[in-house]
């Protein structure tokens, strides 16, 4: 997108101009710096200044009053050779210094050092003009000289300055990274929130208004098809009912005619009515998936005590006649019996009705259904567990992919499985809580809601 390149090179010549700036600034400081230093290093007192006044006015008698006090001022010492190396005259110089030299001790140290004094000549026609300077005062080269001070500098600005460098990147990296975080942080969050289904509007202006713009557009469109495929499954719901009451309503005149024969068609009246029971149990299982996925079934959140809520659900099931085969247990432990959960208490209730029958359905022969309640670690645990066959590993692997249900087909175009998972996963993201179904040793499975829970 165009708005995003503009954003991005905005960006970049932002950084370029302070790359810039930094540039100057350590101009600025390497001559604030070191301007003192310069200043005396080829100032009034640097060694080719004073050689040039000395040797003005040096004679081989001595100095003139004012060259000695100009020396004496800079603690300089001076001292005047002859061509044979003889001294002329020497002004404070110190004990340690010899007074006569051969050509080699003046080649010597006319480079360099005398007695480690940096010391610096000047050739005249009557002889050779010597000047020393204290010690450590200048470091001497063979082509130039530096003045220990800027040389001791020199570690101390290079250090200075890459600390100073390094920091100011640092610094720009972090605000830049936090400005272009804090811009672009709304948009990611409303793709992820996107990509969960769910809708979203961004306002954003400037270079990434455009993006936002997208974003809000693509939200609305998924909006509309989420509520155009949730009113098409309400719509087809409501015209199957009408229908599936009559034939209902017929089988059940035929089911319940003494007059009828015993034969055929009362049989068929029979299945007619339990298969009728089926499409309309799960018209009504579509319609809840639909509306849960969609957020459009109203949650009616109140506190529940849950052991109260499993024991009144086990008493209905148990009152309603179910087969023998099956035995309906309960198991409550003690730190779970007064926990309290803000739910749709209905909805938990189908839940676990979905899980329980799921149990019954899978195991025809007959099994143990214990529901139990627990807490671990600010969790609210509700498990569904039976003594059955258990899930085959391949259909286990299918449920934990959790597939789509308009997706859920196999190639007869039949539901893989019932809706009644689907919506147990859909009442447990309801509640900010997550659903799990394994296998339990050494037969059996086990279906657990997870509830976040502060006791």
């Amino acid at each position: 997108m165009k708005s995003f390149g503009t954003y991005i090179s905005k960006h970049l010549a932002s950084f370029a101009a302070f790359l810039l700036i930094l540039v100057i600034v350590n101009v600025v400081l390497y001559g604030v710096t070191f301007y003192h230093t310069v200043s005396e290093d080829y100032g009034e007192a640097s060694p080719h200044a004073m050689l040039e006044l000395t040797s003005t006015a040096a004679t081989t008698e001595g100095l003139p009053d004012y060259a000695e006090q100009k020396l004496r001022q800079y603690n300089i010492w001076a001292m005047y050779l002859t061509s044979t190396g003889e001294c002329f005259w020497r002004l404070d110089v110190p004990q340690e210094v010899p007074q006569h030299y051969s050509i080699q001790e003046v080649a010597l140290f006319s480079k360099g050092y005398l007695e480690d004094y940096p010391v610096f000549v000047w050739s005249t026609e009557d002889g050779l003009l010597v000047l020393g300077y204290p010690k450590n005062s200048y470091m001497k080269l063979t082509s130039n000289y530096y003045s220990m001070e800027t040389i001791q500098k020199i570690p101390l600005y290079v250090i200075g300055m890459l600390g100073m460098d390094v920091l100011c990147l640092f610094l720009a990296y972090y605000f830049s990274k936090r400005r272009i975080i804090q811009n672009t942080e709304p948009i990611v969050d409303a793709i992820e929130t996107l990509a969960d289904g769910k809708p979203v509007s961004l306002h954003i202006d400037r270079e990434l208004s455009e993006i936002a713009n997208s974003v809000n557009k693509a939200s609305l469109i998924l909006s509309r098809q989420n509520e155009a495929r949730a009113n098409w499954i309400s719509g087809v719901s409501h015209d199957i009912r009408t229908p599936l009451s009559m034939i209902m309503g017929y089988a059940d005149r035929i089911a319940a005619d003494k007059t009828a024969s015993e034969g055929g068609v009362k049989e068929q009246a029979v299945i007619v009515q339990k298969q009728s029971a089926k499409i309309k149990e799960l018209v009504q299982d579509l319609n809840l998936v639909s509306q849960l996925e969609y957020e459009m079934q109203p949650l009616h959140k109140e506190m529940v005590r849950l052991s109260k809520l499993l024991r009144s659900y086990v008493a209905d099931l148990l009152n309603t006649g179910i087969s023998d085969s099956y035995n309906i247990g309960i198991k409550i432990t003690p730190d779970a019996e007064n926990a309290v959960l803000e739910c749709d208490a209905r909805l938990i209730s189908r839940a676990v009705n979905n899980l329980v029958q799921n149990s019954m359905k899978h195991n025809p022969q007959g099994c143990e259904v214990c529901i139990s309640l627990t807490t671990s670690q600010n969790h609210l645990i509700l498990a569904v567990t039976d003594n059955g066959m258990g899930l085959p590993a391949e259909k286990l692997q299918e449920l934990e992919e959790k597939p789509h249900y308009m997706e859920s087909t196999d190639e007869r175009l039949d539901l893989r499985h019932g809706l009644g998972l689907l919506i147990v996963q859909q009442v447990a993201i309801a509640h900010n809580g997550t659903f799990k179904l394994t296998n339990v040793f050494p037969k059996g499975c086990e279906a657990t809601l997870i509830f976040p829970y502060i006791g």
